[in-house]
């Protein structure tokens, strides 16, 4: 057996462009060690790899894959999402939950998101410079998860901050912020029990399996809490994606000119720069061989999707953004891969695209500023600030 590389997560040229610096590595060996200072990792680097370890039951999550909240003891039943549970479980709560987040839910929301698009939109239309990130990357994911959920219009800015709070990560805000997030939807629930409408929750509480088996109480919360963690992925990809196509302004003029090559463009940003840098670490569950490593029994294993969604096994010219990108037999794993496929996948990607169809033909003379701030997060691959010059010029 080769040597395994070493990767230090805090090394700077890892943190400045982790999709560049797990390059060579990949080519040297599918799987690596990932170290930081009291803590080290398996990961696996190459697509095909990768796609077998997600759907490797030998590879289970555990409550060591998650960090512990600070957070009042009330609110931890709501905390246990289906993303936490394995087996028969999990199944369970995807069979009852899955009807609700299928393709052709998502689309059917299309029309209500542009709408709360727009909204957003109108609220810029009278400014020069702006930081995308806080007006409107961030802020429409939370609209659309009120919307999904009937939280009521008055308390929507209460979630806003909500949603910010979670996406620091800070202790204290998570302190403030889950509470919160539990009453709102505890009171949601009780008010769609009596006045049904035509969103996501209300779905939620018609659904019933076969064998009569529904969602209790406590679960739907904890889909509503899980919603919420969700939600920064398209909140980062809106954000990734208009700073790419403004890096890139050649792909982004043949996106003006053909808007249908949007549904495209997000997945290629989405295998190009996925906001998530590497999945929640599994367990294995007993001695198991990758390649000719072998992983003890206990140990944890991440896949980099940095590196595997670069991997020119998979892409051909991977480290070309290309928004004509022809689909292969590969596809990206930016929504992880196997049982814990990213429940709310076709959200995200209508969600994305209709932020950035609406963006772009709002304000054509968009441009970056200065001032990016991009947070040094081994794990995530965020903007925490994107100045931006509008120049607006409001379509009729």
């Amino acid at each position: 057996m080769s040597e395994v590389p070493e990767i230090l997560l805090t090394d700077p040229e890892v943190l400045r462009d982790p999709f560049t610096a797990y390059g060579p590595v990949r080519e040297r060996s599918p799987i690596a060690k990932l170290s930081a200072p009291g803590f080290s990792m398996w990961a696996v680097l190459r697509h095909e790899e990768a796609r077998k370890m997600l759907s490797d039951p030998r590879f289970a999550l555990s409550p060591n894959s998650y960090q512990r909240m600070d957070i009042p003891d009330h609110c931890r039943p709501y905390m246990r999402t289906m993303q936490e549970v394995e087996g028969p479980e999990h199944l369970r709560l995807r069979r009852l939950v899955a009807p609700a987040f299928t393709p052709r839910k998502a689309a059917a929301l299309r029309e209500g998101m542009g709408r709360l698009v727009d909204t957003l939109l109108d609220q810029l239309a009278g400014e020069d410079r702006i930081d995308l990130v806080t007006a409107f990357a961030r802020p429409l994911p939370v609209d659309v998860i009120c919307a999904l959920v009937g939280i009521p219009e008055a308390d929507r800015p209460r979630w806003r901050e909500y949603g910010a709070l979670v996406s620091a990560g800070d202790g204290a805000g998570l302190a403030k912020a889950v509470p919160g997030i539990v009453e709102g939807a505890l009171a949601a629930i009780a008010k769609r029990k009596l006045e049904p409408a035509e969103d996501v929750l209300s779905q939620l509480l018609r659904i019933q399996a076969e064998d009569g088996d529904r969602l209790s109480e406590t679960e739907l919360v904890a889909l509503v809490w899980q919603l919420v963690l969700g939600g920064q992925v398209p909140g980062n990809l809106i954000a990734n994606a208009v700073e790419t196509l403004l890096s890139h302004p050649e792909q982004l003029a043949e996106l003006r000119e053909d808007p249908t090559l949007m549904p495209g463009a997000v997945e290629e940003v989405m295998r190009w720069q996925s906001p998530q840098l590497l999945t929640l670490p599994r367990f294995a569950t007993t001695d198991v061989r990758i390649g000719d490593v072998l992983i003890p029994e206990g140990e944890p294993v991440t896949v980099a999707i940095a590196a595997a969604n670069r991997d020119p096994r998979a892409f051909p010219d991977p480290d070309v953004f290309d928004i004509r990108r022809a689909a292969g037999p590969a596809w990206h794993l930016a929504f992880a891969h196997g049982p814990h496929f990213c429940l709310g996948a076709s959200l995200a990607r209508v969600q994305v695209e209709v932020a950035l169809t609406g963006l772009l033909r709002r304000f054509p003379d968009l441009a970056l500023a200065d001032g990016l701030l991009r947070i040094p997060d081994p794990g995530t691959w965020r903007l925490n600030a994107l100045p931006v010059t509008l120049h607006a010029t409001v379509a009729n």
